[in-house]
C-alpha cells in the first residue's frame, strides 16, 4: 500500500533525525517521546495493514536473538522495496537498480556504526555453529515460511551463510 509504505518511511526518516540526539541525550523528555510513538507506531500492527509480509526474516532473527541475545531489530534486514527506500528515505536517486540498492545498504549499515551497533553476524560471534541449529532448528518444526513458503531450515542456513 502507498500510504503504508509514505508511514512507514516517515517513522525511518524520524529515527534516522533523532537517534544521534537520543544518544548524546536521553534524558531529552520530547526526543524520547517521539522515539516512544515511533516505536509503537512501528509494532502495534498499523503500518503492516494490507501490506504483504515475509515472516522468514523475523523467524531467523527471533532464533538469532535466541541463541546470540541481540534484539530482535537488530537482527533484520529485508531486499524487498529497497530501491523505493534508497530514494524516498535517504535521497538515492542516481545509478542503476544494483548501485541504488548497495547504496540504500550503505547507508543504512553507516546509521547503524554512528550508533554503535554491529551490522555483521561475525562481529556477534554468529558463525557456522549458529548457522547450522537455526537449520536444525527449522527442520525441527517442519517449518516454510516466506511469502511462497520456501524458506526452509536448508535455506535459511544459505541466507546465514551469505551474510557471514
Amino acid at each position: 500500500s502507498r500510504v503504508m509504505d509514505r508511514w512507514a518511511e516517515g517513522l525511518l526518516q524520524t529515527l534516522i533525525e533523532i537517534a544521534p540526539k537520543i544518544r548524546e541525550n536521553q534524558h531529552d523528555y520530547q526526543l524520547m517521546a517521539d522515539f516512544m510513538l515511533s516505536a509503537t507506531m512501528a509494532l502495534n500492527g498499523f503500518i503492516a495493514m494490507g501490506v504483504s509480509q515475509d515472516w522468514a526474516t523475523h523467524m531467523i532473527g527471533h532464533e538469532i536473538t535466541a541463541l546470540h541475545g541481540l534484539t530482535h531489530g537488530h537482527t533484520l534486514a529485508k531486499g524487498d522495496k529497497l530501491v523505493q527506500y534508497g530514494e524516498r528515505v535517504w535521497g538515492i536517486t542516481s545509478g542503476t537498480k544494483e548501485e541504488r540498492i548497495d547504496e540504500a545498504i550503505r547507508c543504512t549499515e553507516q546509521f547503524f556504526r554512528s550508533l554503535g551497533l554491529t551490522t555483521r553476524l561475525h562481529e556477534e560471534n554468529i558463525g557456522q555453529e549458529t548457522i547450522l541449529e537455526i537449520e536444525r532448528r527449522f527442520n525441527e518444526r517442519g517449518v516454510k515460511y516466506g511469502e511462497n513458503g520456501n524458506v526452509t531450515g536448508a535455506v535459511a542456513r544459505k541466507i546465514l551463510e551469505t551474510a557471514l
